[in-house]
């Protein structure tokens, strides 16, 4: 298992991370939430010595209150893992900690001021109720405030940003967020899989469904990049979750593989000539 630093922090979390989103508590039960969880932090998924829990503060609270059932079941040291949530749209969730490691702002809050909320977070961090906060989809602009602000008040800036970031979708991570990356913004991406692939007898795929006619282009890379994934000996979603790992401004993703290492430079100039969608003066992988 790789571990990297969380952005300009010395906090370390594992290239793989496990969340709950709908799925615990919502789709399946505890049980399977529990095996989750355990086998995940068995196999030494860390960024808390195994495994790192976020984007949970979904399905009315009750993905939180799955986990936290089964972290308070299992008895795992708490230096053991880290552990995150997100706070924006409200909810009744329940972890039964006394803290979290990161707490999310999630999603830009355009009827309050950027003071305000950076005054609202160094306050949860002085109660000790978290250790570190960022946010989840703010634009460069946004974060630059925040940490302008930050500094004139003499507080804490945000340390690390959760956006959407694959194959598919680069603009933002790549290109806008450069600044930021440079001054040591941590970052905990979602959908690496870009929703994943679609099945022959899903509803997506029917010719006439207006959302499958607009996924024909990627869904069309996509067949292309196989023969790559193939050739490596592993899935497409190994492959997609590799490329993104392969970014070394990525700090962690919701999960992982051994591939990564296959991927040089050759292997991914095959993948950039499939993509062609490379954001001019993107961060250069390394």
């Amino acid at each position: 298992m790789e571990y990297r630093f969380l952005g300009r922090s010395g906090l370390k979390v594992s290239v793989l991370s496990l969340g709950g989103w709908v799925t615990y508590g919502g789709q399946v039960g505890d049980d399977i939430a529990e095996q989750c969880l355990k086998e995940a932090y068995d196999v030494s998924f860390k960024a808390f010595n195994l495994v790192e829990v976020y984007n949970i503060s979904y399905a009315n609270g009750k993905s939180e209150i799955a986990m936290g059932n089964a972290i308070k079941k299992f008895g795992w040291k708490r230096s053991s893992y880290v552990i995150s949530t997100k706070i924006f749209r409200g909810g009744e969730g329940r972890l039964q900690l006394d803290y979290v490691d990161l707490i999310f702002a999630h999603r830009p809050d355009v009827d309050t001021p950027t003071e305000e909320i950076v005054r609202a977070f160094n306050w949860v961090i002085e109660k000790g109720w978290a250790l570190h906060w960022g946010t989840s989809e703010w634009s460069a602009e946004q974060l630059t405030d925040a940490h302008r602000i930050a500094e004139k008040l003499g507080l804490i800036g945000p340390l690390m940003e959760q956006p959407q970031y694959n194959m598919f979708h680069r603009e933002r991570f790549e290109k806008e967020y450069a600044p930021c990356m440079r001054n040591g913004l941590g970052t905990t991406i979602w959908s690496p899989l870009a929703s994943g692939e679609i099945p022959a007898d899903s509803r997506f795929a029917l010719k006439e469904n207006p959302i499958m006619q607009n996924l024909a282009a990627g869904l069309a890379k996509v067949d292309k990049l196989k023969p790559i994934a193939d050739k490596l000996g592993y899935s497409l979603a190994q492959l997609a979750l590799a490329w993104c790992i392969k970014n070394p401004n990525v700090s962690t993703v919701i999960t992982g593989l051994e591939v990564v290492p296959k991927l040089t430079p050759e292997v991914l100039e095959e993948i950039e000539a499939i993509l062609v969608n490379k954001p001019e003066a993107a961060l250069k992988f390394r």
